[in-house]
């Protein structure tokens, strides 16, 4: 019913900076939140930043200063902007968007995950 399709992981050198992506099937604007999460093999999926509907933002600690989520509405597309990176941000980064849908309530969609390695 809806598809996020995450983009622009890859190699990166420590202290550089990437853009992830995350293409919507539908309206990111009919969401009432989205964010994004990294999951490293062997360790729990934690979340790293979060956007409601009305614009406000959360970040983890470990990546406040460093990250910034934003979404283009007009694109149906949200956003991962990370600078000074570092090694322990590897991990593979998903995309994650919540809205209420008619029976059933409050639904949550995940995309496919994108890899992000940053290494010399």
């Amino acid at each position: 019913q809806v598809q996020l399709v995450e983009s622009g992981g890859g190699l990166v050198q420590p202290g550089g900076s990437q853009r992830l992506s995350c293409a919507a099937s539908g309206s990111i604007a009919s969401f009432i939140d989205a964010g994004w999460y990294r999951q490293v093999p062997g360790k729990q999926r934690e979340l790293v930043a979060t956007i409601t509907r009305g614009g406000s933002t959360n970040y983890a600690d470990s990546v406040k200063g460093r990250f910034t989520i934003s979404r283009d509405n007009a694109k149906n597309t949200l956003y991962l902007q990370m600078n000074s990176l570092k090694s322990e941000d590897t991990a593979v980064y998903y995309c994650n968007a919540r809205r209420l849908e008619v029976g059933i309530g409050l639904h949550a969609y995940w995309g496919q995950g994108t890899q992000v390695t940053v290494s010399s």
